[in-house]
């Protein structure tokens, strides 16, 4: 057997592995691209159509051809005594039984529309519609930030933000100005609590995790491996057991409700596996270094911070991405000591369709709001994931 027909047997072997990658990536982008063209869509567009018409000719543009187009032109200016771009002519016909008599009517003792059977009442609309939008008339684009717009600031009106803001409608106490990107009931306010709680609650454990890791591995005291190994015991303790007893003692030290609250809870309950993760990290690294470390009279804060910080920067980098992500789209924690004093994102989408189902719309533009800044912090680190993720696991 040649090198090409090795190369060969092997690519085949290999195709359903590649097949099973490629469907799953289909599967997971296809729903996501609907989502994203869809928060820029506008509310009618949403409500009479599929995502994917975004992509087609505009409504009504099939009919008009069929219909008009042979005798009007494809710009509708072929008769200039019937100029379908005039906006004065095409004004007359708001509704399909304003235009289909005129179908219906005969033009120098023959019929309007020739041999061509004459469109029913769905089919006349969509003309109409499409005669709007060549004249003018219907200036409405297929893309639009109102939902993005309307999202950021909370906005509850039957219109959109902008609509309302421009015709000076005040009946919804909106600013019309930057301040009401601060509104209490949008994903603006919404989306700086929530970085308040996750840079934080991602800094503080890592930090003194940090610290714990090297002691682990290249410090020698007493009861180390005792301890390490209820670090790891306390993995499996479940977060929703401890909810209550943690909320009754911030009750009485005045922490429910706040930020410091939430930070020491994450901070807990995310030390066990950072700690585990980056002392696998910290152990593996070569042994020779530190040692000549110490042997040049190097003390463990100076290796700690020229030596195992440095070597150590995918574990941290992995570790920050899990910790980022996992704080970022918690609703249960924020629900418990936050609640709707300081709303996070995750609890803020949940209030943008009101109990009726209206603003269902901005729901697309709320979930990639929210998947924005975990989608960048994941894109800057990737390099370093698969490193960290494998932290430990190969010893030499």
């Amino acid at each position: 057997m040649n090198k090409h027909q090795t190369t060969q047997k092997f690519s085949f072997k290999n195709l359903p592995v590649h097949i099973i990658l490629i469907g799953m990536c289909i599967i997971w982008l296809v729903p996501t691209i609907g989502l994203l063209v869809t928060s820029f869509r506008p509310v009618q567009d949403i409500n009479s159509s599929g995502w994917w018409t975004i992509f087609a000719k505009p409504k009504g543009a099939a009919e008009y051809q069929t219909y008009c187009a042979s005798c009007h032109g494809d710009d509708g200016t072929a008769l200039p005594e019937a100029d379908l771009s005039d906006p004065n002519l095409v004004a007359q016909y708001k509704r399909s039984f304003t235009l289909l008599p005129s179908l219906n009517s005969e033009i120098n003792g023959q019929p309007h529309m020739g041999s061509i059977s004459v469109p029913d009442e769905t089919q006349t609309a969509n003309i109409i519609a499409y005669m709007k939008r060549m004249s003018g008339i219907d200036s409405s684009s297929k893309i639009t930030l109102d939902n993005y717009i309307d999202a950021f600031t909370g906005y509850r009106g039957n219109n959109t933000y902008r609509a309302d803001c421009a015709s000076g409608n005040q009946s919804l106490d909106l600013y019309c100005d930057i301040r009401d990107l601060m509104n209490p009931r949008g994903m603006g306010r919404a989306f700086v609590n929530s970085l308040l709680v996750a840079i934080p609650s991602t800094i503080f454990p890592i930090f003194i995790a940090a610290f714990a890791a090297y002691a682990f591995s290249w410090m020698d005291f007493k009861g180390r491996q005792w301890l390490f190994a209820l670090l790891v015991g306390l993995q499996v303790v479940p977060l929703q057991m401890t909810l209550i007893p943690i909320s009754r003692l911030y009750a009485q030290l005045g922490l429910n409700g706040t930020f410091q609250g939430i930070w020491l809870f994450h901070t807990g309950f995310g030390l066990p596996y950072a700690i585990y993760l980056l002392r696998n990290f910290m152990g593996s690294l070569p042994k020779e270094v530190f040692e000549s470390a110490y042997i040049d009279g190097a003390s463990h804060w100076t290796a700690f911070r020229k030596l195992a910080m440095p070597l150590s920067v995918p574990a941290l980098a992995s570790l920050t991405i899990f910790q980022f992500l996992w704080i970022w789209n918690d609703l249960l924690v924020a629900l418990v000591f936050l609640g709707g004093e300081h709303p996070v994102l995750t609890y803020q989408i949940g209030n943008m369709v009101t109990s009726l189902g209206a603003g269902w719309q901005m729901l697309t533009a709320a979930a990639f709001i929210s998947m924005a800044l975990p989608m960048l912090v994941f894109l800057l680190l990737q390099k370093y994931f698969v490193r960290g993720m494998l932290a430990g696991s190969v010893k030499g």
